[in-house]
């Protein structure tokens, strides 16, 4: 890839994932970018055809910055299961079905560990970022957390699988973590989450 684009002004943030969308504005917010959601814009949501993350948070985020005229900001990250061969993975949110129902997709999980009588509960968080601008440049990075899967769901802190997600190195979940914990970025905090991770690439790159 050619030299890094630094990213000043205004942005659209490509989700519709009111979870994502707090966790992103947390993490532009010491930047100065003003921040848009796709929501705020009424912005259509892509079809999701990629194979990777990478693949489809580029399909987001060019999306929106060809409708938006604006440099767009999107995310695609999911939960890869290893006894489940890597799912959800990139359907980690389809598993939640149309009403996001994300208890049934973590019991859905579990029911598969316990079908297949595994002990391995070895799991990972995921996560791509990429930024678009109208001309077509992008920037991408990506990043994970490695940790193990608890049962019952522990918190209700974050969204989406954090609950049943116990990183390595700590004894609670990302569902009975604060907002601060999780995602917060040095140094105040410890830029834990595989979203945190991947930002920091992109804020090296991008933002400084």
């Amino acid at each position: 890839m050619s030299e890094h684009r630094h990213l000043t002004g205004k942005i659209v943030i490509a989700t519709h994932n009111p979870g994502k969308l707090a966790e992103l504005r947390d993490l532009l917010a010491p930047y100065s970018i003003e921040a848009v959601s796709a929501g705020d814009l009424n912005l259509p949501e892509p079809e999701e055809t990629g194979k990777t993350f990478l693949e489809n948070a580029r399909i987001k985020a060019g999306a929106a910055a060809q409708v938006s005229g604006l440099p767009a900001f999107a995310d695609d990250s999911g939960l890869a299961v290893k006894a489940l061969g890597g799912a959800p993975g990139i359907h980690s949110a389809r598993w939640a079905g149309p009403k996001k129902d994300f208890s049934d997709a973590m019991a859905e999980i579990e029911r598969l560990l316990e079908e297949k009588k595994t002990s391995d509960r070895r799991a990972q968080f995921v996560a791509a970022l990429c930024l678009a601008w109208p001309d077509g440049h992008i920037e991408e990075f990506e990043a994970r957390v490695d940790g193990t899967l608890v049962w019952p769901p522990r918190g209700d802190q974050g969204f989406g699988y954090d609950p049943i997600f116990l990183p390595d190195g700590h004894e609670r979940t990302f569902g009975e973590m604060s907002a601060q914990e999780k995602h917060g970025l040095p140094p105040r905090g410890k830029g834990l989450s595989h979203r945190a991770r991947a930002f920091m690439q992109l804020a090296n790159a991008c933002l400084r």
